[in-house]
């Protein structure tokens, strides 16, 4: 374990995968439908770890394609606007579109529409992965999403190998979005073997449940992959809580309970305010539970990006919450 925490601890982060805009109904409490006004940021999960990151003082960089038009060029502007390395970022011309999510900030039949035709992400090569500088960072970054189609799936294990003859440890985020996948046979093949690939993996008990053939054996799959020396599983449970697997041990966490006005952008923040805990020194219990802050942070206000804390945000709120549930 002592290599992937040191990659961390190093908190230089290349991170693979999708930016995107955002459009969220304003105010708070509208329907999408009923609204006369929308917001717009950054999105994309990639995106919003890169920008979570910075906000808690990392430094990452975001590897990806955005497209040669005003949207494209929206996201580039806003991940500068949040500090996040672009130099890795290629323009793409034609037909290919950046991902839009349209969403609200009410929880009652909450509605998220999301628009990924001829996605340009997805056209991210083995050629993009191999002009990376691996020296320049720390530690390897990946969301799920980046496997559902060519040349991107290709691109991403190439880019996993390049980092570890580099020396990097692997983070993979498995964010399971089906209409991204040609179908969930090929989804759990792709997945399982990115996770074989990776030294940290976090995600839900439906997605390792997904993995595993059946959410009953979702804990099991996780346990399966935790057996690896060194390597740390986290298996997140919503309301309920986490499960922290590494070396035989496992971590049990609770949550910080808040009002939400929205259910997305959680595991984004989790994960940029995990990474950030450990490499600010925090014990692997505080940097989950430090995680589990920032994504309760992210629910109650509107938007993602914009809704990632800054660490004297955390801070704060840990200080006045009233403390986390207890551990499941």
């Amino acid at each position: 374990m002592s290599a992937l925490i040191d990659g961390i601890k190093g908190n230089r982060f290349a991170v693979l995968g999708r930016a995107g805009m955002d459009l969220f109904a304003d105010p708070i409490g509208v329907k999408s439908e009923d609204a006369d006004t929308f917001r717009a940021d950054l999105g994309g999960s990639s995106a919003n770890i890169c920008a979570g990151l910075v906000k808690l003082g990392s430094q990452s960089s975001l590897i990806t394609s955005i497209a040669d038009d005003a949207i494209g060029r929206f996201c580039m502007n806003r991940l500068n606007h949040y500090g996040v390395d672009t130099s890795y970022i290629r323009v793409v011309g034609g037909e290919y579109r950046m991902s839009l999510a349209v969403y609200e900030s009410t929880l009652e039949d909450f509605q998220n529409v999301i628009y990924r035709n001829g996605a340009v992400d997805f056209q991210v090569t083995e050629e993009d992965m191999d002009q990376v500088d691996y020296g320049k960072f720390t530690a390897l970054i990946s969301a799920g999403t980046v496997f559902a189609a060519e040349p991107s799936r290709s691109a991403t294990f190439r880019a996993i190998d390049n980092a570890r003859n580099a020396g990097l440890p692997v983070i993979f985020d498995i964010d399971y979005r089906p209409y991204s996948w040609p179908s969930p046979e090929v989804a759990a093949d792709v997945l399982s073997r990115a996770g074989e690939a990776s030294d940290l993996i976090v995600g839900n008990d439906e997605e390792f449940g997904f993995m595993a053939g059946g959410i009953e054996r979702g804990f099991e799959k996780a346990r399966e992959l935790a057996r690896k020396p060194g390597r740390i599983v986290i298996y997140k449970m919503g309301e309920k809580g986490a499960i922290t697997l590494v070396d035989g041990e496992e971590i049990h966490t609770g949550i910080y309970p808040v009002t939400a006005v929205k259910p997305n952008g959680a595991g984004d923040s989790f994960m940029a305010g995990l990474l950030a805990s450990i490499a600010a020194g925090h014990s692997l219990r505080d940097a989950v539970m430090r995680g589990s802050a920032c994504a309760s942070i992210v629910v109650s206000q509107p938007g993602c990006a914009p809704a990632m804390p800054t660490t004297p945000e955390l801070n704060k709120f840990l200080a006045s919450h009233p403390g986390p549930t207890a551990a499941p």
